[in-house]
């Protein structure tokens, strides 16, 4: 077959055909046929897969957690625990404890499984695991921004989900 001044030749092996320039040297034939927007299709498949897979990785910031099991009652240990979730997930954040009371923020999705009744979880506090009840607060604001006030001063104050432990 001739395709403007090129050679078509079937290339079973490599799944496609293959196009002769007119100096004879073997180029892929170009176009965006289905197998292309599959293969691309395919690829931003895996890659949001692996992101989300990959949430307790980018939540559970590794050199944070190693830090705080490492120094336990160093400078970052007196604003950041390890909060273990109900599903077992576990991630470093920022915490407010008053009394049995911790209190920490949300900026990522994690703390959807919080949500209505919550469940069992529990904090790693400066060397110290404490059980107790994980929710999130969505139905609160007044206690939201009283505790975002003290908490996190300088962020926004319209992010954040408010997630509350009460300790056993």
């Amino acid at each position: 077959e001739q395709n403007h001044g090129a050679n078509l030749l079937r290339n079973p092996s490599a799944g496609g055909m293959l196009a002769r320039d007119m100096c004879g040297r073997d180029r892929r034939a170009e176009g965006g046929g289905p197998m292309k927007w599959l293969a691309i299709g395919s690829a931003v498949v895996v890659v949001l897969a692996a992101a989300f897979a990959g949430d307790q990785i980018l939540w559970a910031n590794p050199r944070v957690v190693a830090e705080l099991r490492d120094d336990p009652h160093g400078e970052r240990a007196q604003r950041v625990m390890l909060l273990t979730l109900p599903s077992g997930k576990r991630l470093p954040v920022n915490y407010l404890r008053d009394g049995d009371t911790v209190y920490a923020a949300a900026d990522f999705p994690w703390w959807r499984e919080l949500r209505g009744a919550g469940g069992r979880g529990s904090v790693w506090i400066r060397g110290e695991t404490l059980h107790g009840h994980v929710r999130a607060v969505e139905d609160d604001p007044e206690l939201r921004a009283d505790v975002f006030a003290r908490l996190r001063p300088t962020a926004p104050s319209f992010t954040g989900t408010l997630v509350v432990v009460e300790l056993d």
